[in-house]
């Protein structure tokens, strides 16, 4: 019987301690994940090595689309390298064309600088006109995986084309759906399609900020949220109910 893999993206101190608490296989290790996830500090790795929690690093330089300058691929490659020096397990990557096909180009570039590493595409695959040619893409650069929710704000509402493009693959790349899943979506999905791996926030909401806080506009009135232990343990559990669905 086969173990679906359960990646919880995280941000915070707090959220990869949720992560291992809650028996997650890794974490995607971001900052910022209110604006999608960008890179996160040296600090965050080193804590996710300290605490024995394996690590995929989102290199992301900047919120906004997936058109990156020069100068932000040296961000990149730089980011990469200290992934690689803080001995993180994977990067997560993604970057495409103004007409959102995949810059083939630049991800063999940062692919390059990876080499040894795990590597995912991340949901810039959702922003490509044409998702089975990407897909193509995807494998002939050799990542190990796409995170996409089909190309919808839910992976539940792309479930149809997620389907679509796990039969494409083949078995030759691992298809992760991601973008609000929860313990409640995961039959919905396991229904559509054989679930290898699968991605989530786990968050909840958090207490308001300090009213000083939001005044100065260091922070939003309402809307902060963090991985909750509750919501990851119920998560992973579901997940127990439908494993083996990829044998």
């Amino acid at each position: 019987m086969s173990k679906i893999t359960f990646e919880i993206c995280v941000d915070t101190p707090h959220g990869l301690k949720v992560a291992k608490q809650a028996g997650a296989d890794r974490v995607e290790l971001c900052s910022a994940l209110a604006a999608g996830g960008l890179t996160p500090s040296r600090g965050l790795m080193r804590l996710a090595r300290e605490i024995d929690m394996p690590a995929h690093v989102m290199i992301r330089p900047r919120d906004g689309d997936f058109c990156f300058s020069e100068d932000e691929l040296k961000l990149m490659l730089d980011d990469i390298a200290l992934a690689k020096s803080e001995k993180m397990q994977g990067v997560v990557l993604g970057a495409t064309h103004a007409d959102g096909t995949l810059d083939e180009c630049t991800l063999k570039t940062l692919i390059d600088a990876a080499n040894g590493m795990d590597l995912t595409l991340h949901r810039a695959f959702d922003v490509t006109p044409e998702p089975l040619s990407a897909l193509e893409t995807a494998i002939e650069l050799g990542f190990d995986r796409i995170l996409t929710s089909g190309q919808q704000t839910k992976a539940s509402d792309g479930k149809d084309l997620l389907a679509e493009i796990v039969t494409a693959a083949r078995g030759r790349i691992e298809i992760m759906p991601g973008s609000g899943v929860n313990a409640e979506v995961i039959s919905h999905l396991a229904a559509a399609m054989p679930l290898t791996n699968i991605h989530a926030s786990c968050a909840a909401p958090l207490p308001q900020s300090p009213d000083a806080a939001v005044k100065l506009g260091f922070a939003a009135e309402a809307g902060r949220r963090d991985a909750s232990l509750k919501v990851a343990q119920k998560l992973a559990l579901e997940l127990s109910h439908f494993e083996g669905a990829a044998s």
